[in-house]
């Protein structure tokens, strides 16, 4: 796009590439990304071609954890470990074979959200073509005498409208079945987030995941100021149209979100709500699966899978718009 006005596409838009110095996050890979319209993000090859940093307008939608950024050589794979690598950004990858609770399967560890989220890219690239910014990269969860899955991720950012999309083809490698559980952990932070905000997720039904949060069931959408102790609650989501989405707008930061996608890949949507002080942050993380456990979910039957060869399509779609 030659645009006479300026000498260089980067006044306005375009990718760049940067390394951190310092810190746990040293030396970890960054794209700093903006379309020119208001939409600025950070995606990190180094960590699943995530997004870490999302703003509309100068407005941050996303959440950035205590834990900040941590580069992959500090991940533990143990239990609970993944808290203290999780920095969430606006978009965490959880899979490809655990999402959610951590646990042994016949002498396989299944680190809590897996470890795709936390394994870096590889031929990773970034792009500007005529009215779009692409990001791509290929990350593999594989290892010797296991499963062997493959993701080629794309990122689309328009240069004409605040929207982007995330498309991934996982695909087994191996040549035996693999258990195959995905799930977008989009987090949603402050000032987009706030008691002032209004969050609209038409689903056909909705389940409450533990008794405390059965309990709130009814308000469950509505967005409380951060509180001292908050203990998190999650609800699950089923829809019945082909599409589904889910909205937050923040009339008192005027901006807004939507998420929306497929619900024939997609079928599940996972609300996070996590009103805590310091902790102050709305998921809404649409998945192949809800965050149980592998085993939980083989048990109860919801477990796919993917054979030899079989490979399989997921998109989801963000737009940012003003309120």
């Amino acid at each position: 796009m030659i645009h006479p006005y300026l000498g260089h596409p980067s006044q306005l838009y375009g990718v760049e590439e940067h390394r951190l110095i310092g810190g746990k996050g040293d030396q970890m890979r960054i794209y700093q990304v903006k379309n020119g319209k208001g939409l600025e993000m950070t995606v990190c090859p180094d960590r699943c071609l995530d997004i870490y940093r999302l703003s509309f307008k100068g407005i941050n939608c996303g959440f950035f954890s205590p834990s900040g950024y941590v580069a992959p050589a500090f991940y533990d794979d143990q239990g609970l470990g993944f808290l203290k690598s999780f920095t969430a950004g606006f978009m965490t990858t959880c899979g490809l074979t655990n999402v959610g609770a951590p646990g042994v399967e016949n002498g396989e560890n299944l680190p809590q959200h897996g470890v795709i989220g936390n394994t870096p890219a590889e031929n990773a690239s970034a792009i500007v073509e005529e009215d779009r910014i692409i990001i791509r990269g290929r990350v593999c969860e594989a290892r010797i005498f296991q499963h062997k899955l493959a993701l080629e991720r794309k990122i689309t950012v328009s240069l004409s409208e605040n929207t982007f999309s995330v498309e991934d083809t996982i695909r087994n490698e191996g040549d035996q079945e693999a258990p195959l559980m995905l799930l977008y952990h989009m987090n949603l932070g402050y000032p987009l987030l706030s008691e002032k905000a209004k969050l609209t997720l038409p689903a056909a039904s909705i389940y409450a995941r533990t008794e405390h949060a059965k309990k709130d069931l009814a308000t469950c959408h509505e967005i409380l100021p951060p509180i001292r102790g908050f203990e998190e609650q999650c609800y699950f989501h089923t829809f019945d149209g082909p599409r589904a989405s889910a909205r937050l707008e923040n009339p008192d930061c005027g901006a807004g979100l939507e998420i929306a996608f497929d619900t024939q890949c997609l079928p599940c949507l996972t609300e996070w709500k996590m009103m805590g002080y310091r902790d102050y942050v709305l998921g809404l993380e649409p998945g192949n699966c809800y965050p149980t456990g592998r085993i939980e979910a083989r048990e109860n039957g919801t477990l796919s899978f993917l054979q030899p060869e079989e490979e399989r399509h997921f998109r989801v779609d963000v737009k940012l718009y003003g309120v």
